[in-house]
């Protein structure tokens, strides 16, 4: 038998054993590609959690930063309104020096956010609010950030029904959407017990409006009902990002203590693969409260 047939057999006779060691190499990166993609949460901290501070210059984005990378958080979320041009544009170099400081501590900029108000009759006033929105995705594009959080606003007038009103809502987001895909960012709507208080009402917004660039930042102590997680958990597929506060509310809007780990149990059930930010609004040291917010959180994971 010449060698190149003796070799062609064996590797024949082998080729079970390849094909099944093949099989269980494949098995075993898809276990544990599917572990890893399961497991891919990232946290943040909204700036909000530090408003009277950042308002009265006693923190600065900066010090922030390095607040997160201290804890072990993922990224920051830089809100427009403390930047003190607000609402005009920062210069590029503001932006690109907060962009190098994340950089420098191994974090993103995940998040940008500005104030608006889609449900007001003054049409010129809506106008000038994407105008702002416009002018922002693009700062958000510059900064790195994935998504920029938009309102609706709150209703103050009784001369129009809310069906009426949500066909503005849904206009003005298609507009921002087209913005975003220019961009490359989300417009992301947070649901903030203004004008959209159930889940099958945000839903409907999102729906309607149809775009992969608008989408939901989904804040779980903005959604008063007597079933909170309930609709915590409908909202979950939609979601393309989390804010995590200290609290929930009820149908009332009274305010009670957050169950942290019942949202993680949600947020990890739903195969969520994004960042989770948290957001202190109560009393007391903002940094003692999320340390200990992200804590708890992460002990259900």
């Amino acid at each position: 038998m010449n060698k190149t047939r003796r070799t062609l057999l064996q590797h024949l006779a082998l080729a079970p054993f390849l094909l099944g060691a093949n099989k269980l190499m494949a098995f075993s990166k898809s276990e544990s590609f599917n572990t890893i993609r399961k497991n891919r949460l990232q946290y943040s901290i909204n700036a909000y959690s530090f408003n009277a501070m950042l308002r009265s210059g006693e923190m600065t984005f900066f010090d922030m930063m390095e607040f997160c990378a201290e804890i072990g958080m993922d990224a920051v979320d830089l809100t427009g309104y403390y930047f003190p041009s607000y609402p005009q544009i920062p210069e590029n170099k503001k932006l690109f020096t907060l962009k190098r400081k994340a950089l420098d501590l191994g974090l993103d900029i995940a998040w940008t956010g500005v104030r608006n108000n889609f449900v007001t009759p003054d049409i010129n006033a809506r106008n000038t609010d994407k105008t702002l929105i416009k002018n922002w995705l693009e700062v958000s594009s510059k900064l790195g950030a994935t998504i920029m959080r938009v309102f609706t606003g709150r209703n103050k007038s009784e001369n129009y029904t809310k069906d009426e009103i949500k066909e503005w809502l849904i206009n003005d987001y298609k507009t921002c959407a087209k913005y975003g895909e220019e961009h490359g960012v989300i417009v992301g709507l947070q649901n903030h017990d203004e004008f959209l208080f159930t889940s099958d009402e945000i839903i409907d917004i999102i729906e309607r409006v149809n775009s992969e660039w608008f989408g939901l930042v989904l804040d779980c102590g903005s959604l008063p009902s007597d079933s909170t997680y309930a609709e915590i958990e409908k909202l979950a597929p939609y979601a393309n990002y989390w804010f995590v506060k200290e609290h929930v509310k009820t149908k009332d809007s009274t305010k009670v203590p957050a169950n942290l780990k019942r949202i993680a149990k949600i947020i990890k059930d739903s195969n969520y693969q994004g960042y989770v930010s948290f957001e202190s609004l109560s009393d007391g040291d903002p940094k003692e409260i999320i340390k200990d917010m992200f804590n708890t959180f992460k002990s259900a994971l």
